[in-house]
């Protein structure tokens, strides 16, 4: 985390480890890779299990945060799916989001992420965004639509399988199914969303991307992006994050991010390979991209 409060158009930072202490693990972390954001697991990403938090180090995470201007967000576990055609499933996912929103509203978090999910079970996509009503909406409406509460950041996924969202254009009906409600925006991936067959590393493709994203869901709904390069290539509909530069998308397109006008205050957070030294390098090469005027002194 950065010694300084953060003055630049867009925060860069990473999902930072946070076993053994939010504050005493996750910040030092931070601050060692040189971050000027955070995400982190409030739960096991894994299970469903839903702890406690520690309320000295909810103060501590929360109180540091706010005195460095580091913006911070909560990623929800993996297995939620509100499209899922088990019964058991849909009311865990349900537990479990709701668990990582209240914890998310405790950390001072600005956003907490979630997949948007599958369609099990032979379902058809109309059947599945219903349930998708049905479950997320009243945990939306949970929210006291103050700057307490962290928005509900919708992540679409590389497209595999029975995928709810993978494509810019899925988020219309999925924001349609949620009533478009003004608590809920978008987490986007960039390896997701080139995996999924956005081509960012063609000439103009970051750009159409984010016009589209403009045009499906309106302004002021991203909030937050992960940035990270693909193994894969193009349309291949495989989630492998690579580091910034070594991957099939290139610098190019994260540079041409910054640029947008769509990202401006947008914080970018790593999810990249490797640990300390990886994550330093894909930090330190995002704020090189920054566009120079956007560093404030």
């Amino acid at each position: 985390m950065s010694s300084a409060p953060v003055s630049s158009r867009n925060p860069v930072g990473s999902h930072v480890p946070v076993a053994g202490g939010l504050a005493s693990v996750g910040l030092s972390y931070a601050r060692d890779i040189g971050a000027e954001a955070v995400q982190v697991f409030v739960a096991n990403p894994r299970g469903w299990a839903t702890p406690p938090g520690n309320p000295r180090q909810d103060e501590a995470f929360r109180a540091a945060c706010a005195d460095e201007s580091v913006p911070a967000y909560v990623h929800a576990p993996y297995l939620i799916n509100f499209g899922s055609h088990t019964e058991a499933t849909a009311d865990l996912s349900v537990q479990s989001l709701r668990h990582s929103l209240r914890r998310g509203r405790a950390i001072g978090a600005l956003g907490v992420v979630v997949h948007t999910g599958s369609a099990t079970g032979g379902r058809t996509r109309e059947v599945a965004l219903a349930q998708v009503r049905e479950r997320m909406l009243p945990l939306l409406e949970d929210l006291t639509h103050d700057d307490d509460d962290p928005w509900l950041l919708l992540e679409p996924t590389a497209g595999q399988g029975t995928s709810l969202c993978s494509l810019v254009e899925d988020l219309g009906p999925y924001f349609d199914a949620l009533e478009r409600h003004p608590r809920l925006g978008v987490c986007l991936d960039t390896c997701h969303a080139f995996a999924a067959g956005h081509d960012m590393a063609a000439p103009g493709g970051t750009k159409e991307l984010l016009d589209e994203l403009v045009d499906t869901v309106g302004e002021g709904r991203l909030k937050l992006i992960h940035a990270n390069d693909s193994k894969d290539v193009v349309g291949a509909h495989k989630d492998r994050h690579e580091n910034i530069g070594a991957g099939h998308i290139g610098t190019a397109a994260f540079g041409e991010l910054f640029g947008h006008p769509a990202t401006e205050g947008v914080p970018l957070v790593i999810e990249t390979p490797g640990r300390k030294v990886g994550h330093t390098t894909d930090v330190t090469r995002l704020k090189e991209l920054r566009t120079p005027s956007v560093d404030l002194p």
